[in-house]
């Protein structure tokens, strides 16, 4: 087992060290999983009953592979996401996650995406509502190899502040080395717009329903496409928990 990790370094600038450091000697090496050439993956993460909650994976795709991935962090007290993902050519990566939190909880997502073949594509939406003195966070590298032209890579990271004391951190980041690339990153942090509460409660919704409709549609879309309603039910309840 590797030495705790401290925040020094950039990955674990945000982290809860405290929590990290009582799973430590515990925790798993990360999933590694290698999708074939042409072949699809779909992967939906749900938070566990667990305090301290913590999921890594190295996803390597071959050419024209395919993933999507799910995800919902909401752990009461630390819960951290992590993603390292290799593709190939003309392969396709999808993240859509969530972190949903109040309280004093900490909740992260790491990504780093690395393009070293032509043509792939990611795409990474991210979306956080934080109450209470709750931190929520995103650290997302895209790196893109002199040999990945025509890469297509985007980041969109968006932030609704409930309280005061809660915190957004994001850091989208590039590392370019092709010439023949299209990459954006977007960032926003705001918070409920104060028309559209009014606008509901004027028509018989109380207060904590409005917010609640309001945050859903803020989330919501990062589920569209799913069959399974598994993380769809489970980011309504936990809005509806903090709002």
């Amino acid at each position: 087992m590797t030495a705790l990790p401290t925040r020094k370094l950039e990955a674990y600038r945000y982290a809860d060290i405290a929590a990290l450091g009582d799973v430590w000697d515990t925790l798993s090496s990360p999933e590694l999983l290698q999708i074939a050439a042409q072949q699809k993956l779909q992967q939906i993460w749900l938070p566990s009953n667990e305090d301290v909650q913590i999921r890594r994976a190295k996803i390597a795709l071959e050419t024209g592979a395919t993933a999507r991935i799910f995800a919902l962090n909401s752990a009461p007290r630390y819960g951290r996401y992590e993603l390292d993902i290799t593709l190939h050519d003309g392969a396709q990566f999808e993240l859509n996650a969530a972190n949903i939190g109040a309280g004093s909880a900490t909740l992260e997502i790491v990504t780093t995406i690395r393009h070293i073949g032509i043509g792939a594509t990611s795409r990474q939406t991210i979306r956080s509502v934080l109450g209470g003195t709750a931190t929520g966070s995103y650290l997302g590298k895209v790196a893109v190899a002199r040999a990945a032209q025509q890469t297509d890579s985007e980041q969109s990271v968006k932030a609704m502040l409930l309280t005061r004391g809660a915190t957004a951190n994001s850091k989208p980041e590039l590392e370019i080395y092709a010439d023949d690339v299209k990459c954006a990153h977007g960032a926003t942090v705001g918070e409920l717009d104060r028309e559209q509460l009014f606008y509901a409660a004027a028509r018989g919704l109380d207060p904590a329903t409005a917010r609640a409709l309001l945050l859903e549609g803020f989330v919501g879309g990062l589920w569209d496409g799913l069959d399974d309603p598994a993380i769809r039910d489970a980011a309504s309840a936990a809005l509806r928990a903090i709002a």
